[in-house]
């Protein structure tokens, strides 16, 4: 238990005896102030209790401080200020006490059971197979796996899944057009659907598919040839959709199938379901879910006139697989165009029966890529994409995926390839990883001799309390990270952290062989850094590496 839990927990025991309240822990906030000044740590507890108690904020905290230094026998001393902030002191040596934690806990430090094994699924990416992933996917693809990393990392039972759009009419034009470029390659006249794919991977495949083929699909009917190259090419791009992601670090536990989904009866399995809960009607030859009377601003058609099932219908037959897998929570990741598409299958989910709270959408808003000051347009059909691997490859791995987690997903994102090119301190993960590259050399230098100490009273300048203080809320942060579903939350805690080392680099001399003593604990301070950086960089998919590299 850190000091802000330790401080929440107290406060919550002199208050519901001293007041008779039924207290939720929820509303005592324990933070660390900005200017050291303010304390270690300060607590806001008695504003928020002035309505409940009919009382000043100044008298509560009065009321409060000396059962507080009743039981916080390793405080320094407590100040009320202001209108009612409770500012603590502790002893400094107690605030160093983090610093065996994390080494006992080491690659594990800042995980915990915060979860409670909630068991949740998020589905992330499911881009069609009809084209390499390019920018706009690059961002939902490290969200969802970072966000399945801190979910982990906060005791959640998480898993990853991909829903492969692989029926419909996206994949009808995807063999339309290999077949178009497939006839290109033997001199013939050919034709590419208007709402085709244009792009180089197309003549790619095809080309592939001549290899292997030969002319066998121009003595087909066309019909034929179409059926059979568009699985063909469906399996490529499927296959090569899983290589750029394996690429950019980010893996799937689960590859759904939507024709899977229809091939085994779910979707007439989910129609039925719905029917016989009187959900649906007929109407111009059309079957219709009456969604409009579950949060939807109108019905929907399931089954078209032609006989054709909508997108809709295999999505809510998808949906209900994954309740009935046993999962609590389901979140999907959607493109902000999707945002109309949201009530539609809560309100099937509700219509089902299903708890409304139990389903949750983030929305990933639109990025746009800048480059001297302009943005550089995109075009995914035709061929004028950034693809993943291409971004990956300009900029690297690392600054490809903090970049794209470093803003709140339902935010606008401009990302800057000129900065994410530089290797400079105002690249942010340049920044974070020289930070971590420092503490190696620093460690290098002691030939990596950290004794540990019972207890670290030596340190006790305000830049080495600042580090420690940050390093003790990591399980918070985590914590906090998994619940919003908000890897950028990790971002900042890394930033943050590499600052007050850098700071901290910049102000005391850490090894110093005529301070032996005082060495040992400031390289023991230093390991500690070390370990809680690597463990935020993991959990963005970021490596730390030992030595940084100038090109």
């Amino acid at each position: 238990m850190n000091i802000e839990e330790r401080i929440i927990d107290i406060l919550h025991e002199i208050i519901v005896s001293k007041y008779d309240l039924k207290l939720d822990y929820g509303i005592i906030m324990v933070e660390i102030p900005k200017d050291n000044s303010n304390g270690d740590y300060s607590s806001n507890i008695a504003m928020r209790l002035t309505k409940l108690l009919s009382k000043r904020p100044l008298d509560i905290a009065n009321e409060l401080k000396d059962e507080l230094l009743n039981k916080l026998d390793d405080i320094e001393k407590i100040e009320i200020a202001g209108p009612g902030f409770i500012n603590f002191w502790f002893k400094k040596d107690v605030i160093a006490n983090i610093i065996n934690v994390v080494i006992n806990e080491n690659e594990k430090y800042g995980y915990s059971n915060a979860g409670n094994n909630l068991k949740v699924l998020q589905e992330y990416v499911s881009a069609n197979p009809t084209g390499p992933l390019h920018c706009g996917h690059a961002r939902g693809a490290c969200w969802g796996d970072s966000v399945i990393r801190i979910m982990k990392a906060a005791g959640y039972d998480a898993t990853r899944e991909y829903y492969i759009n692989d029926a419909g009419a996206q994949i009808l034009n995807l063999g339309k057009s290999l077949l178009g470029r497939y006839k290109e390659l033997f001199g013939l006249d050919f034709e590419l659907p208007e709402d085709g794919y244009h792009g180089p991977d197309v003549i790619e495949i095809a080309k592939q598919i001549k290899d292997e083929y030969g002319d066998k699909f121009l003595k087909m009917s066309e019909d034929d040839a179409v059926e059979e190259l568009k699985n063909i090419g469906k399996d490529l791009e499927l296959e090569r959709i899983k290589n750029d992601l394996a690429y950019y670090g980010c893996e799937f536990d689960s590859w759904i199938s939507e024709k899977w989904i229809t091939d085994e009866g779910l979707v007439i399995d989910a129609v039925n379901k719905m029917d016989q809960k009187g959900l649906l009607y007929e109407k111009d030859g059309a079957i219709w879910f009456k969604a409009s009377e579950y949060g939807d601003e109108k019905d929907r058609v399931l089954k078209k006139s032609d006989g054709y099932y909508t997108y809709m219908t295999a999505d809510i037959a998808n949906h209900i697989y994954k309740f009935e897998r046993g999962y609590d929570l389901l979140v999907n990741i959607w493109g902000a165009d999707h945002h109309g598409y949201i009530p539609r299958m809560k309100a099937a989910m509700k219509a089902l029966g299903y708890p409304q709270d139990h389903l949750q959408v983030d929305l990933c808003q639109m990025v746009r890529m800048m480059e001297n000051g302009q943005e550089v347009k995109m075009s995914k059909r035709t061929g004028n994409a950034i693809t993943l691997r291409e971004l990956i490859d300009d900029i690297g791995l690392d600054c490809a995926r903090y970049f794209f987690l470093s803003k709140a997903l339902d935010t606008h994102l401009d990302f800057d390839l000129d900065l994410a090119r530089s290797q400079t301190n105002d690249n942010p993960v340049y920044y974070i990883q020289y930070a971590y590259a420092r503490i190696s050399s620093v460690l290098k230098q002691a030939n990596n001799n950290i004794n540990i100490k019972e207890n670290y009273n030596l340190l006790i300048d305000s830049k080495e309390i600042d580090l420690l203080k940050h390093i003790a809320i990591f399980k918070d942060i985590i914590a906090d990270a998994a619940e919003t579903r908000s890897p950028n939350k990790i971002c900042n805690y890394a930033y943050k952290l590499a600052t007050y080392f850098h700071s901290y680099y910049g102000s005391c001399k850490i090894y110093d062989v005529d301070n032996i003593e005082l060495s040992n604990e400031r390289l023991a301070l230093a390991k500690v850094t070390q370990i809680t950086l690597k463990n935020a960089l993991y959990l963005l998919g970021v490596s730390a590496p030992e030595k940084m590299v100038k090109e």
